[in-house]
């Protein structure tokens, strides 16, 4: 039997083979949904899906290959869990072709008591798009029709950028070659960052492909990525599987982790702080309801749930102005508020900080700017945040942190600082603490002058939040206690901390060369007059670090822990050239730059 007759027994006998690989949420080890696999029937010349489309495409039979496709994969859906998403891959010339937008789907979803918004239409762009006009005009019936778009293997490539521009996908999953080693390659991490600035910019979800292993699972957590699939979370399977709950303790754990974090805590107000207890509205609630509701309760607008989960909002003014058009009573009035809500609202995390949330809803579409916004905990409904009020609060706080930061550097002053320490005290985990000096300081604003002086300080403060931003972006902190005295924090192995120390050391002593005379740099000395009139040979300004590495929660306060600091501060700034002591909680030194 050859290529062409396989292909035909496929489709007439309707043997093809599905199987189903989770997607799963990065925050709390749920499953998001599922993406249908298809490919011929085991044993077969076209069991590989590459080759079942490609004599599929030479034959003209592309669409009634997706056709068995669809229908097989919602037949299973029939088992889904409530809100579970089930991902179907299209290819653009199929979106486009006007039978796709036929009677066939909607069937299928009735057949298998399935409903628009639990289908996401992932396309992939293996096959060019032509005609982007018609592509869009299809993906906005697709949208109108309650379904959602997904752009599979995104990257960094042009076509895939442009997509992304031109269609706002509701998600956008990351080609695995960018999550391939991403924990041991800081571009990839540096790229996938972007993606996500991208996405709460934008309101879509982004979801990491070809996780496979521990450590990139963790990055991308670590990054923000909102969910994710491959090997290491789960295999496709030829059913709806859980993950392994080994897998989803280490997603819980690490979230933990990150959430207990101080670099965490001290840094960001949730959303969750302000959320109002708002009424929910089953999806099949009449427009009536909603509409009394709103009228004797004074409210704008209403999540729309199915078994506890948000599926969309409706906005009094966008149910007013629905029931204002000409027999908008007589269509709408007694029939399900899902023929008129908002299918893609702005749903956020109870723990998401204010102020993405703030970017996220005003960089909405205009006709949405300010739209309710829908907060979730646990994937479930948990309350909705007005505009109104979220720009309240982040205004407020965004004065009040302000005050907190050191005018000189903007780095975050003693207030902030005291907080940071504090939650590093309170929280029984070993961790790396830094105090920053500069040497000879003294002299040089005597000799230099203080505008001089202050330059050197914001050298020093970007050389520090540079270096230990660099290497550890989302567990650091860094502050500024004034004058040329600095503190930071780190999540990092001991090991680390005098890399971090070296590279500070070595871009200190090589850029404070360029603020000196060239006598002075000549001699690499300075002389000056001291107090009595004598004159005194002085070394150049240096950085002296003084380091502990260990669980600081022993020392009980912030005072204790800072007199212990001290100690090893005198002992570090006894040496005359930039250098870094590090000890543990027995005062034992663990490591040094002293030979």
């Amino acid at each position: 039997m050859n290529h062409n007759d396989e292909l035909y027994n496929i489709l007439d006998g309707e043997n093809v083979t599905t199987l189903f690989q989770a997607v799963v949420s990065m925050k709390t080890g749920d499953i998001i949904g599922y993406e249908a696999l298809n490919r011929g029937p085991i044993g077969s010349l076209l069991h590989l899906p590459l080759d079942l489309m490609k004599v599929a495409r030479k034959e003209n039979k592309q669409l009634e290959l997706d056709m068995l496709f669809r229908k097989k994969a919602m037949e299973k859906a029939q088992k889904l869990k409530n809100n579970q998403l089930l991902f179907i891959n299209v290819g653009p010339d199929i979106v486009s072709d006007n039978n796709f937008k036929g009677e066939f789907t909607r069937k299928l979803l009735s057949d298998y008591n399935l409903t628009p918004s639990s289908i996401i239409f992932e396309i992939n762009e293996k096959t060019a798009i032509k005609d982007y006009h018609n592509f869009k005009s299809a993906l906005q019936y697709y949208n109108n029709q309650g379904y959602r778009v997904a752009i599979d293997d995104t990257s960094c490539e042009y076509s895939k950028i442009k997509t992304i521009k031109d269609i706002y996908p509701h998600f956008i999953k990351i080609d695995m070659n960018l999550i391939r080693n991403i924990d041991k390659d800081t571009f990839k991490q540096s790229m996938v960052n972007a993606f996500v600035n991208l996405s709460t910019s934008t309101n879509f979800k982004l979801i990491a492909e070809g996780i496979e292993t521990k450590e990139e699972l963790e990055t991308l957590i670590r990054l923000g990525v909102y969910g994710g699939q491959g090997y290491f979370l789960q295999k496709p399977t030829e059913d709806f599987v859980e993950i392994p709950e080994n897998i989803k303790s280490i997603i819980l754990e690490y979230n933990d982790f990150l959430n207990s974090s101080f670099i965490h805590k001290s840094t960001y107000h949730y959303i969750g702080n302000i959320i109002e207890e708002r009424k929910s509205f089953h999806i099949s609630t009449p427009c009536a309801t909603i509409k009394d509701y709103f009228e004797k309760n004074n409210k704008d607008g209403a999540c729309i749930t199915n078994n506890g989960y948000p599926v969309g909002l409706i906005m009094r003014h966008n149910l007013d102005s629905s029931l204002a058009h000409k027999y908008g009573i007589a269509l709408y009035l007694n029939r399900p508020i899902s023929l008129i809500m908002d299918y893609s609202p702005l749903i956020v995390d109870f723990d998401t900080p204010i102020n993405i949330v703030s970017e996220q809803a005003m960089t909405r579409l205009d006709k949405k700017t300010y739209d309710n916004i829908i907060v979730t905990k646990n994937s479930k409904y948990f309350g909705i945040v007005s505009v109104k009020k979220l720009l309240q609060y982040a205004i407020s706080f965004e004065r009040n942190y302000a005050r907190q930061l050191n005018p000189l550097t903007q780095l975050p002053g003693n207030v902030i600082i005291s907080r940071v320490l504090n939650d590093a005290i309170s929280l029984d985990r070993t961790c790396c603490i830094f105090y920053f000096d500069l040497d000879n300081f003294k002299i040089y604003n005597d000799i230099y002058g203080f505008e001089n002086g202050d330059k050197v300080i914001e050298l020093i403060a970007n050389i520090i939040n540079k270096t230990i931003k660099t290497a550890f972006p989302y567990t650091s902190f860094v502050g500024h206690i004034g004058g040329d005295d600095f503190v930071s924090v780190l999540d990092c192995e001991v090991e680390d901390c005098s890399i971090i120390c070296k590279e500070i050391i070595s871009q200190f002593d090589e850029n404070i060369l360029d603020f000196l005379n060239e006598n002075d740099k000549k001699n690499r000395y300075i002389i000056s007059e001291d107090r009595n009139g004598n004159i005194k040979t002085y070394s150049l300004t240096s950085i002296s670090i003084a380091g502990f590495y260990g669980n600081p929660s022993k020392f009980t306060t912030v005072d204790k822990f800072a007199q212990f600091m001290s100690i090893i501060k005198k002992d570090v700034k006894k040496i005359s050239y930039s250098s870094y002591i590090i000890k543990d909680i027995n005062n034992n030194v663990i490591a040094t730059s002293i030979c």
